[in-house]
């Protein structure tokens, strides 16, 4: 029996935000179930079961994280509601886009430092969209160089990507999928590289 068996949730949130870091493994834990089962609600709106859990367990970290311990509403009824809308939201944001562009990719990994732009935008320049031919060549080039690098990507890079363009953190991200924060830098990494090295390729 956990420690956190005997404390209601609104008590381990509050304790969560005075430092008890661990509670946030137990919260997360606790709440799968319900996850699985809005996941298979959700599954006959066209979602796929994998994400949808993996969106759900987004949703609950919202949840923790939004929570007002001083308002009526139980955190079981909020946490139920935060992770259908999270759920919602993936399912309608598929449908409008099957595929998040490659200038997304390679826009998170410039070297702000130096000042540079995405490789991609350097290639489709501000204002081509102007010129139907220029902007059906531009969208062409990036739909190519987006299926090269998926091809490339193993699912654990995937899903890394996946979450890491939705802003989630390294640290939660590695909560997510059950893998240590290195593993998780790790992948960064190879997607960055993965990345750089198409665009080079292309652009010779």
């Amino acid at each position: 029996m956990s420690k956190y068996e005997t404390f209601t949730d609104e008590q381990l949130i509050c304790n969560l935000r005075n430092g008890e870091k661990k509670i946030m493994d137990y919260i997360m834990e606790k709440y799968k179930n319900l996850v699985r089962k809005e996941a298979k609600a959700m599954y006959l709106l066209g979602g796929e079961n994998d994400d949808l859990i993996q969106e759900g367990m987004i949703g609950l970290f919202k949840a923790v994280q939004d929570y007002d311990t001083g308002q009526k509403v139980s955190f079981y009824s909020f946490a139920k509601l935060c992770i259908r809308r999270q759920m919602y939201s993936a399912i309608e944001a598929s449908k409008r886009k099957k595929h998040i562009p490659l200038n997304s990719y390679i826009s998170l990994y410039e070297e702000a430092e130096e000042g540079k732009k995405g490789r991609v935008l350097d290639t489709i320049e501000a204002g081509e969209e102007s010129n139907p031919e220029r902007a059906v060549l531009g969208k062409e080039y990036v739909q190519k160089l987006e299926q090269e690098l998926e091809e490339q990507l193993s699912e654990l890079e995937k899903k890394v990507l996946y979450l890491h363009l939705l802003g989630t953190d390294y640290r939660t991200i590695a909560s997510l999928i059950d893998r240590s924060p290195k593993t998780v830098d790790n992948a960064l990494r190879r997607i960055k590289n993965k990345t750089e090295k198409i665009v080079e390729k292309e652009r010779l």
